[in-house]
């Protein structure tokens, strides 16, 4: 008999990281059967929830061999690419200043929320950016001595709306 958890709502961090251990650790077939996975962890989510999770994550559908397909996370970062409305999204609610100077840009954000718009900028695949350091509440953006971190900064200004 499966023991199931008493219901519980986590935040999206905790809940995505229960996601990505799911996907990594079983056979995930479709969106349903990861809700059905999280609740017997004790996880309320809906299909909706899981499937803007599955987003966020990058995660792809990959056949399995004998022909099932189930999701999957790349592993290796410069496989996940994000789209440019999910770039949009975490910018617009995680993204309070843009500033730059010469080829670099900082960005601020809320306490504890750098790596979470880093990550998503790191996985953008946005042409000019060299890289990316995050940390708390500031990251710090190298750009491409040839672009500039003006125009980077303004690219970046108008997907947080600011």
């Amino acid at each position: 008999m499966t023991d199931i958890k008493e219901p519980s709502k986590l935040g999206k961090t905790q809940r995505q990281h229960l996601v990505a251990r799911l996907i990594e650790s079983q056979v995930i077939a479709n969106q349903q059967a990861l809700v059905d996975h999280l609740a017997a962890e004790g996880v309320i989510a809906t299909q909706a929830t899981v499937s803007r999770d599955l987003e966020d994550l990058g995660a792809i559908k990959v056949r399995m061999p004998g022909g099932e397909s189930a999701y999957a996370i790349p592993a290796l970062p410069k496989e996940q690419r994000a789209p440019e409305d999910h770039l949009r999204r975490v910018f617009g609610d995680w993204v309070v200043e843009v500033a730059t100077s010469d080829n670099l840009v900082v960005i601020r954000t809320p306490p504890g929320s750098a790596h979470v718009v880093a990550s998503a900028l790191d996985r953008s695949g946005l042409a000019g950016i060299l890289g990316t350091v995050a940390g708390d509440d500031t990251i710090l953006i190298v750009v491409a001595a040839d672009i500039g971190g003006a125009a980077i900064a303004a690219q970046l200004s108008d997907l947080a709306g600011l």
